[in-house]
């Protein structure tokens, strides 16, 4: 019998600017952009050269210390430009689009005749196994590995997220067929997270186990399901995967075919109608956005408004992001913001604002931080938003010192940046808790492996 899990630590914030339930089309871009910086830890090897044409699907470059995962082209067309930084280093690769797409296609059988060797041949040689991230460490899983178990998240509770249900309604054979191919990777289980308080068609999927969520933010993050269901010891791995990335791989196995292409929601008090997009991974901001903004100063953020990062007009779409915030930048001082009703439109975790008393008010953050860096104090703030079953400041603290047992023993292994996200919303100390986090876990990765 599957788990529930109920959760009541956390906190929704009511935001305006929520995606409605419409998707369009976006007009392809002339460049699409391949960003090594996507894949944490991954050193590229390039496998094409300047003025090179490529396939849909074709391998673009590969990871130095995993040859065998290859990183593929979203479209067809020729690389236009390999931008590199100090070093040397891989910054960007940008592919000019042809007018229709060729794809690579690849030999595929039904999934329940293939070996979990042949599932994951496939998935490697296709350019798949990028979906596939493990924890510890939130990086990209070692294919020479097995996991203990595989997780998959439907409910993406963050402010202004995705909405899983409506994005995959139409795809529910092929996210089937994704977790059966996900099924042939583990000796373990698979387990699918779904948002309990919907009637999800994503709930009837066979063969794994489904989970039903309930609680405030983080409650869908996968590592509550991994820290309730299946926690992390010292040497284990357990595998997770993006609900979208699933049915992507579903349709991989149906086709033959790698399409990079994902549901996003454009979201965010500055957007004019916010809703849904069909986009290819890679594509330019600027056209997915344009005319869709407003004019007044604002902050493009790649994924939601807690764990996403900053972009610009130029930039491209992240290749594990569900979505584009755009929210005001925050250039403005606010005169006796602290005080009760002065500025009561803008949210606050504390009741130094009044926003408290007003649960149904939808608010609009900008980026202010509304403080300066200061010392963490134990205030038991940080405990209030974290539902996973460790000790966030404690293990914040032996971050920073770069204690290695203290970090094992107050449960590294289980966490990943987006765990924070509520805490650097919240904490008054306005520490970037998400980068002491993502700092200390390449120390583990180093000194531990």
């Amino acid at each position: 019998m599957s788990q529930d899990i109920r959760i009541k630590k956390g906190l929704d914030l009511n935001l305006k600017g929520g995606a409605e339930r419409v998707i369009s089309e976006v007009s392809r871009s002339q460049i699409y952009s391949i960003n090594p910086f996507d894949f944490h830890t991954v050193i590229p090897k390039l496998a094409v050269k300047e003025g090179a044409q490529v396939k849909a699907g074709e391998e673009v470059f590969y990871s130095k210390s995993h040859p065998e995962i290859k990183f593929v082209s979203p479209v067809s067309g020729k690389i236009v430009e390999i931008k590199r930084g100090e070093k040397r280093v891989i910054l960007q690769i940008s592919i000019q689009a042809d007018a229709q797409d060729d794809f690579i296609s690849h030999s595929v059988s039904e999934v329940s005749k293939l070996s979990s060797d042949e599932v994951k041949a496939i998935l490697l040689k296709s350019g798949a196994w990028p979906f596939v991230k493990q924890r510890p460490y939130d990086v990209i899983a070692n294919p020479t590995e097995s996991p203990k178990s595989i997780f998959v998240s439907t409910y993406a509770s963050a402010p202004l997220a995705a909405d899983f249900d409506y994005l995959l309604e139409n795809k529910l054979e092929a996210f089937q067929v994704g977790l059966n191919a996900l099924k042939k990777l583990t000796t373990g289980k698979v387990h699918v997270g779904v948002n309990g308080n919907k009637n999800s068609k994503l709930s009837q999927v066979s063969g794994v186990e489904v989970h039903k969520i309930y609680g405030p933010h983080p409650a869908g993050n996968v590592g509550v399901m991994i820290n309730k269901i299946d926690p992390i010891n010292a040497g284990e791995k357990v595998w997770v995967i993006d609900a979208q990335h699933v049915a992507s791989i579903g349709a991989l196995f149906q086709t033959g075919q790698l399409k990079q292409t994902k549901t996003i929601a454009l979201v965010g008090s500055e957007v004019a109608r916010p809703q849904y997009y069909n986009v290819t991974v890679g594509a330019e901001i600027s056209d997915i956005v344009k005319g869709k903004i407003s004019n007044v100063p604002s902050r493009i953020i790649n994924g939601d408004v807690l764990s996403g990062t900053k972009t610009n007009i130029n930039g491209s779409l992240g290749f594990y992001n569900n979505s584009i915030t755009v929210i005001p930048e925050g250039n403005e001082y606010r005169l006796f913001g602290w005080l009760p009703f002065v500025d009561n439109h803008i949210h606050s975790a504390s009741r130094t604002s009044l926003s408290f008393l007003f649960s149904g008010k939808k608010f609009v953050p900008n980026t202010n931080l509304n403080g300066e860096e200061r010392a963490l104090v134990v205030t038991g703030e940080m405990e209030k938003v974290m539902p996973l079953d460790i000790y966030p400041m404690q293990l914040l603290k032996a971050c920073l010192a770069g204690d290695i047992e203290g970090m094992e023993n107050l449960g590294i292994y289980e966490v990943a940046p987006e765990d924070f996200g509520l805490i650097d919303y919240t904490n008054t100390s306005k520490l970037e808790a998400q980068t002491i986090i993502r700092e200390a876990l390449d120390v583990m990765i180093k000194e531990v492996g």
